[in-house]
């Protein structure tokens, strides 16, 4: 039996064709697995990075996609999941769980991290097998399309918030304005923050106006608490923060970042500014954010790609053309 899939054959930028669609033999579940039959996968710009060799692909024709929602068809020995229940595939697929980072619930910094869509085959595919102790246990009340965007963007979003401290009621300034930014902006305003969006394309400048930003522009008008930088620009960095008060603190969200320019020591750093990084998730991140969508009003705006069309949605993001969230679904 086999399925279509998207692949990388050879990196390179995204007008060049380097997502090809193939065909392959359906996986097969191993220990500890299960195979999905996967109803939709949003859409990262950490596709694009890999599609585009800015992250070097782990092996020859890896099928990208790390937000990936389905129904359990077949599994291997193991008793998490059985048929018939819908899961969700994300960008951290294994841990050693071992090391010291792992045994401090680090895990997203353990040495032997595994990840979908770059070290094993992704969710842009007809089918797609994933560690049951990885996969995400969803709702199926809720559409496919809708949730696949928080598997990636959100979890992401969300560990960028915890990483930014951003203090109760404070403000946040949000660089860069696409799938993951929109969400982390929700949740930031649903628990009381002032939000401040520097973001350069108009549809995105809408859409932070439609959420409720404090400001849309080119550089907050206010000093802010913490900032998270989503746009995969190092230049940005140093207006990030430059904008900060005394003791604040900007994330980097980004896999993927340009080079930072030099910095200024008392113009961006003194008076106790923080600069910190984000590395991947753990699944407690992601358990604490379905937890939060649960209950909290945020919800993904997308734009649905039929599954045929993944390359152009690529290219869409690649030219600053999409708003909110891509997410390709499949038919059937």
């Amino acid at each position: 039996m086999t399925m279509q899939a998207w692949a990388v054959e050879h990196p390179g930028p995204i007008d060049t064709g380097p997502l090809r669609k193939v065909r392959r033999p359906v996986p097969e579940p191993g220990p500890g697995e299960v195979l999905v039959k996967v109803e939709a996968c949003g859409i990262c710009r950490t596709d694009l990075h890999l599609s585009e060799g800015d992250l070097q692909p782990k092996r020859p024709g890896v099928v990208p996609g790390h937000q990936a929602v389905g129904t359990v068809v077949d599994q291997g020995a193991g008793d998490r999941f059985t048929t018939g229940d819908r899961v969700g595939i994300a960008w951290l697929r294994g841990t050693c769980g071992v090391c010291e980072f792992c045994r401090a619930g680090n895990e997203n910094l353990c040495p032997l991290s595994t990840y979908t869509g770059w070290d094993a085959d992704g969710g842009f595919a007809e089918y797609a097998v994933v560690p049951q102790d990885y996969a995400y246990a969803l709702p199926k009340d809720r559409p496919a399309e809708e949730l696949a965007p928080f598997l990636c963007a959100g979890i992401i979003g969300y560990r960028s918030l915890l990483r930014a401290n951003l203090p109760p009621g404070g403000r946040l300034g949000i660089y860069g304005f696409g799938s993951s930014a929109h969400l982390t902006a929700q949740l930031a305003t649903a628990q009381g923050a002032e939000l401040f969006v520097v973001t350069r394309g108009e549809r995105n400048r809408e859409l932070a106006r439609e959420l409720g930003a404090a400001y849309v522009g080119d550089q907050p008008p206010v000093p802010l608490d913490s900032a998270i930088v989503f746009a995969p620009a190092g230049d940005v960095v140093p207006h990030a923060l430059e904008a900060l008060k005394p003791g604040g603190t900007v994330a980097v969200a980004g896999i993927y970042l340009s080079d930072v320019p030099v910095l200024n020591y008392e113009r961006h750093l003194f008076h106790e500014r923080d600069l910190r990084s984000v590395t991947s998730n753990t699944r407690r991140d992601g358990e604490e954010l379905f937890r939060l969508v649960a209950r909290l009003p945020v919800r993904a705006h997308t734009t649905v790609v039929p599954f045929g069309k993944v390359d152009q949605a690529l290219a869409d993001v690649a030219h600053g053309r999409a708003s909110g969230s891509l997410v390709a679904v499949l038919d059937g």
